[in-house]
C-alpha cells in the first residue's frame, strides 16, 4: 500500500514527516499521507477482494519497519524487531478488516443518504469508504470514545512498547480522520465532548445529544411516594458490573463508617462480575472483605446471624427485574474511579431515588444537582454523604422527585429520537440529492428508500398494509 511512501504516517516515520517541518504542517502532511494510504487500501481491496494476505504479508512487514527506521520515527517504535511488527501488522489487520467488505458498489454504500456511525475508529470505516467513493455524508456518534478505550485497553494487552507505539500510532490517526471527515460529531456526554476535542475533533462540528433509555420499565417504582419506601430508606444500594474500575473495596470501608453511625443501614450490591478472570478474582475480593470488616449480626440470643452487606443478582426471587432492584433501596450509590455515561445513576433517577456518586466521567453533568457528589478513592466522603441522606428523609424525596424530572427531560429515548431527526434532516439539507426521489410536488424526498431495502435477504415475518405504511413514514436510507 505504498510502501515506506504509506503506511502509517507516512516515509519519514509514525507521526512525523521530518524535523525541520512546523508543528502544524506536520500534522497536516501525516494527516494527507495516512488518508492516501488508507483510501489506497481500499481501492486494493475493492480491486482484489480482500487485503487479509496482503497486511500480512512481508511486503507489509518491511513498509512498517523502514517507517520505523525513518528520520522522525517515534523514538518508542524505533526498536522495533520483527516479533513487534509482525503483531503490530496482525493487529493493524484486523482492524481494517471492514475494508475487505463487498459494499463498494453504487447500490451498497452509495446508495444511502446518510452514514451514521455509532461508534469511531475501526466501526466508521464504512462511513469513510461511503464518504470517500460515493460523497455520503458521515455522522459520528460516540457515547464513549473509541480512541481513548484503546489507550485503556492497551494497558491490558500483552504488547511490547514499539508494538504498543505503532498501534497507539495508528488509532490517533484513523481517530483525526474519522473526525475530519464527519460532517457532524455527536458525543454523548461532555467528558466524551472533551475527549473527542484533544483528539482532533473540531468544535464547531460538536453536538451533545444524550443516550436515549426507556423509562417506561421504571415508572411504576418512580411514580411512589417516598413514604412507600419503608425498610428501603436504610438501605444503601449500589447495581453494576463488579470490577476493579467500580472500586467496591472503598465503598465497602465507607460502609463499615455508615454502620457506626447508623447501625440499622444495610447495604445491596446487586450485579454480576464483567468477563475475565480479574473481575472474577475482584468479586471474591469484596466478598471476603465484606465477611471481614461485617461478621454476622443477630439481634437477640436467640436469633440467626445476618449480614448487612449482601451480594445479588437480578433474576432471583427477591430481585426479578431491574426495577426490582431499585425498588429494594433507598439511596442508590456510585463509587466508581473511571466512569463514562452513568447508566445505572441514570436508571435510579427513573425511579426518583436520591442518589451519592464519585466525581468521574459525566456523573457531574448526568447529575446536574440532583444528587451528592464526593470525590473517588474517599470513603469518608462517600460515608458521610450516604449518613446525611439516610438521616434525612425529606431531603431524599426532594433530590429523588428532581432525579426524576431531570432524567425525563434529557435520557429518553424520545429525546434521543428527536435530536437524531432534526440532526439528519440538517445534513441532508446540505447536500445534494443524487437520486431520483421526488413528491408529488415534484420537491426531492430526503430519505426516500428505507435502509431495509439494502439489507441482503428476505424478512422474516411478513409485513403486513399497517406495518408496510409504517415503514414507509420512517423514510430512512441510513447505514
Amino acid at each position: 500500500s505504498g510502501g515506506s511512501d504509506g503506511g502509517l504516517g507516512g516515509a519519514d516515520g509514525l507521526g512525523s514527516p521530518g524535523q525541520d517541518t512546523a508543528p502544524e504542517a506536520r500534522s497536516g502532511h501525516v494527516a494527507d499521507r495516512f488518508a492516501n494510504a488508507l483510501y489506497g487500501l481500499a481501492e486494493l481491496a475493492r480491486d482484489e477482494g480482500g487485503l487479509v494476505g496482503a497486511l500480512r504479508s512481508e511486503s507489509a512487514v518491511r513498509a512498517l519497519e523502514s517507517a520505523c527506521r525513518a528520520p522522525g520515527a517515534l523514538r518508542a517504535a524505533r526498536t522495533a524487531r520483527v516479533c513487534d511488527l509482525l503483531v503490530a501488522a496482525g493487529l493493524i489487520e484486523r482492524a481494517l478488516r471492514p475494508l475487505s467488505l463487498d459494499w463498494y458498489d453504487d447500490d451498497a454504500l452509495g446508495a444511502a443518504d446518510l452514514c451514521h456511525a455509532a461508534s469511531g475508529g475501526p466501526a466508521a470505516l464504512p462511513g469513510l469508504l461511503a464518504k470517500h467513493f460515493a460523497g455520503v455524508p458521515l455522522l459520528v456518534t460516540e457515547y464513549g470514545v473509541q480512541l481513548r478505550a484503546h489507550h485503556l485497553a492497551a494497558g491490558g494487552m500483552d504488547l511490547s512498547a514499539p508494538a504498543r507505539a505503532l498501534l497507539a500510532s495508528f488509532h490517533g490517526l484513523l481517530a483525526a480522520e474519522v473526525y475530519g471527515q464527519a460532517a457532524l460529531i455527536t458525543p454523548g456526554n461532555t467528558h466524551a465532548r472533551r475527549w473527542q476535542e484533544r483528539c482532533g475533533a473540531d468544535r464547531a462540528k460538536l453536538r451533545t445529544v444524550y443516550p436515549g433509555m426507556e423509562s417506561g420499565r421504571f415508572s411504576e417504582i418512580g411514580e411512589r411516594g417516598y413514604d412507600d419506601f419503608g425498610a428501603a430508606r436504610r438501605t444503601l444500594l449500589w447495581v453494576g458490573r463488579v470490577e476493579p474500575a467500580k472500586d467496591l473495596i472503598s465503598l465497602l470501608h465507607a460502609f463499615a463508617e455508615v454502620r457506626r453511625e447508623e447501625p440499622k443501614a444495610r447495604l445491596r450490591i446487586v450485579g454480576a462480575p464483567a468477563e475475565g478472570r480479574e473481575a472474577v478474582d475482584y468479586l471474591a475480593q469484596c466478598r471476603a472483605l465484606a465477611a471481614q470488616l461485617f461478621p454476622d449480626e443477630a439481634e437477640g440470643a436467640h436469633a440467626v446471624g445476618d449480614n448487612p452487606v449482601s451480594f445479588e443478582e437480578i433474576g432471583g426471587p427477591e430481585l426479578p427485574d431491574l426495577a426490582d432492584a431499585y425498588a429494594a433501596g433507598g439511596v442508590v450509590v456510585l463509587s466508581s474511579v473511571v466512569e463514562g455515561f452513568p447508566i445505572s445513576l441514570v436508571e435510579a433517577m427513573f425511579c426518583g431515588r436520591a442518589t451519592v456518586s464519585t466525581d468521574v466521567g459525566a456523573v457531574v453533568e448526568v447529575i446536574g444537582g440532583t444528587g451528592l457528589v464526593v470525590p473517588p478513592r474517599n470513603p469518608r466522603a462517600l460515608a458521610e454523604a450516604c449518613v446525611a441522606l439516610l438521616r434525612d428523609p425529606a431531603r431524599c424525596a426532594r433530590l429523588g422527585a428532581a432525579a426524576r424530572a431531570r432524567a425525563l427531560e434529557l435520557f429518553t429515548v424520545e429525546q434521543n429520537v428527536a435530536a437524531f431527526r432534526g440532526i439528519y434532516l440538517e445534513i441532508v439539507s446540505h447536500c445534494p440529492v443524487r437520486r431520483d426521489a421526488l413528491d408529488e410536488a415534484g420537491e426531492p424526498v430526503p430519505f426516500a428508500h428505507p435502509a431495509e431495502a439494502y439489507v441482503p435477504g428476505r424478512w422474516a415475518v411478513a409485513v403486513g398494509p399497517h406495518q408496510a405504511d409504517e415503514r414507509q413514514q420512517l423514510k430512512g436510507a441510513v447505514v
